[in-house]
């Protein structure tokens, strides 16, 4: 069963890294959580490493990019492995073909510039859905919009035999008070109609291998009982870090604030209740990160 505890400071001493999630933990979309980037900034100036891992679309420089505007301070995290730079190596390597459909906002199409540890990127190139060999989603055109509107097109699409690239496996992302729906819920319609869609983020395998090479080349060795997984969504972070065979800390003040939280904790009946519904049981919990 989950432990609640109240500060990463009381469990800290166990691990040397931490694969921390970055919306919904250390920020809202909006603005940056003071006491999130403090207990990540104590980690590290006790000697711990910390790995931003997101579902983010974007290369991990755009990511870094956006913390900074956001007021997230540089020196509470050392690197960043998203779920964009995962499939876009896949992409430049022709997992979905050379001509794709493109689903996502005009600003998500830096995605098709080739990531430099490919060597010789397949050329691919954005066209017209029946023109396409396969789907690439950043995300939908209106986060708003119910994911529904694209089942017509999703059946033609996989009566031809197209294969859906996702490049960010989280269904719905709360930015502020408001609730977006994400490329995942695209895929996982994609996937119910008969489609194969193809993941890369948590809780995808992918991922972590990638965040444990950014890991190794900050020049530090660490076995997986060490590393801990920090995040807000069960269905992402905490059944990634199960698979993987790492600890994971839910942040319940994240996407389950309203199912689990008494103010700023949790509250520990209306936890349990909610973990065994999603059949998830993390080794520790807790309300914001802090």
């Amino acid at each position: 069963m989950t432990r609640i505890i109240r500060s990463l400071s009381e469990i800290s001493d166990r691990y040397d890294a931490l694969f921390c999630d970055v919306w919904g933990c250390i920020h809202d979309g909006r603005e940056a959580f003071a006491e999130a980037a403090d207990a990540l900034r104590a980690f590290r100036e006790k000697g711990g490493a910390v790995i931003l891992v997101t579902n983010s679309p974007r290369q991990r420089a755009r990511v870094a990019q956006q913390l900074d505007e956001i007021g997230v301070p540089e020196d509470a995290w050392d690197v960043i492995a998203t779920s964009g730079d995962s499939a876009r190596t896949a992409l430049f390597r022709g997992i979905v073909g050379e001509r794709v459909h493109f689903i996502g906002r005009d600003h998500e199409r830096k995605v098709f510039e080739p990531p430099r540890i490919v060597p010789d990127p397949v050329p691919v190139r954005v066209v017209p859905l029946e023109q396409a060999e396969g789907i690439v989603c950043a995300g939908p055109e209106d986060p708003f919009e119910d994911p529904a509107v694209h089942t017509e097109a999703f059946r033609e699409a996989i009566a031809r035999g197209l294969k859906f690239l996702c490049l960010n496996p989280d269904v719905i992302v709360d930015i502020g008070e408001d609730r977006h729906w994400c490329a995942g819920a695209l895929a996982q319609l994609y996937t119910e109609l008969g489609g194969t869609s193809l993941y890369f983020g948590k809780p995808h395998a992918p991922i972590y291998d990638l965040a444990r090479r950014r890991l190794e080349r900050l020049g530090r060795t660490v076995p997986d009982a060490r590393i801990l997984c920090v995040g807000d969504g069960l269905h992402t972070d905490i059944s990634g870090a199960a698979d993987q065979g790492l600890d994971a800390l839910f942040v319940a003040a994240g996407l389950a604030a309203e199912e689990t939280l008494d103010g700023p904790d949790p509250h520990p009946e209306r936890l349990a209740a909610h973990l065994a519904a999603e059949g998830r049981d993390p080794e520790w919990t807790i309300g914001f990160l802090r």
